[in-house]
């Protein structure tokens, strides 16, 4: 595929590596708290119909991220590649609507053939106006989107962070204590008392997201200032603060989590 502005010119083609999708109902956590704040990220007005991110590099080995409004093609892409299939993602010309240099997210591969991935050059006439090439967070340091990433990674691997509560530091019966053995953090009654004031003042979209949980579950993602929360609602909830450096606190069931995480549910954007 090639882009359309003259950042990456007509004639030099992208070698596609991947995709993610940026829509309200999902996009990259690492560019923000919600989907507003993903789209200021790339510099993108938010429209309610969103994005596809295709990530790869040119014929000089330059990382490029090209935004399409093709959404329904990214998503059908990703989707294949998922299930190990191949799929050639070609967007048209026409559905191109910027190529930003560098990439936001992290990539494990490279294009063969061509140099290794490096942030492009300025443009001849760029006049020190580019914008500076995009790169993923310091994974060193803990931060808005490292806390984010980690709630991510406990939503995508629920099973396996469920499973290593035992009885011995299962949460206790109050729906805002972490394990006996971390204490109390006056962040976790602050971090829900936010969630609750969403329902009676919904957050900007994305804020709150739902997407299918085994049985007749939802899996619950909620993000504020300075923290995170994921969430199954049929069991517990684990929390992430910025002010905790990587500590992830479970939250218990209770008497009144079930119900915020049933009315968080309730507003929540969620994947067409």
């Amino acid at each position: 595929m090639t882009g359309t502005d003259d950042a990456v010119a007509d004639d030099d083609a992208l070698y596609v590596l991947t995709a993610v999708l940026l829509t309200p109902a999902q996009f990259p956590s690492v560019l923000g708290d919600d989907y507003p704040a993903a789209c200021a990220a790339l510099g993108l007005e938010p429209y309610a119909e969103g994005y596809g991110l295709v990530l790869g590099q040119d014929s000089d080995g330059a990382r490029w991220t090209v935004v399409v409004d093709d959404v329904s093609l990214v998503a059908v892409a990703i989707a294949s590649w998922d299930c190990g299939m191949e799929y050639d993602l070609s967007p048209d010309d026409g559905s191109v609507v910027c190529a930003l240099p560098g990439w936001p997210l992290a990539v494990a591969v490279a294009a063969p053939g061509v140099p290794d991935p490096h942030d492009p050059d300025p443009g001849p006439d760029a006049d020190g106006e580019d914008p500076a090439p995009l790169s993923p967070p310091d994974t060193d340091v803990w931060g808005p989107a490292q806390r984010r990433l980690g709630a991510d990674a406990i939503a995508s691997q629920w099973a396996a962070w469920r499973e290593q509560m035992d009885d011995a530091t299962d949460p206790a019966p109050d729906d805002a204590a972490p394990p006996p053995a971390s204490g109390g953090h006056p962040g976790i009654r602050r971090a829900l008392a936010e969630a609750r004031g969403y329902l009676d003042d919904p957050p900007p979209p994305g804020r709150v997201r739902s997407s299918f949980a085994p049985g007749d579950a939802r899996m619950i993602r909620a993000d504020g200032p300075g923290w995170s929360m994921v969430a199954r609602t049929d069991d517990i909830a684990f929390l992430l603060l910025d002010e905790v450096p990587s500590e992830i606190l479970p939250v218990g069931r209770g008497p009144e989590l079930p119900g915020l995480l049933t009315a968080l549910d309730a507003i929540a954007v969620r994947p067409s």
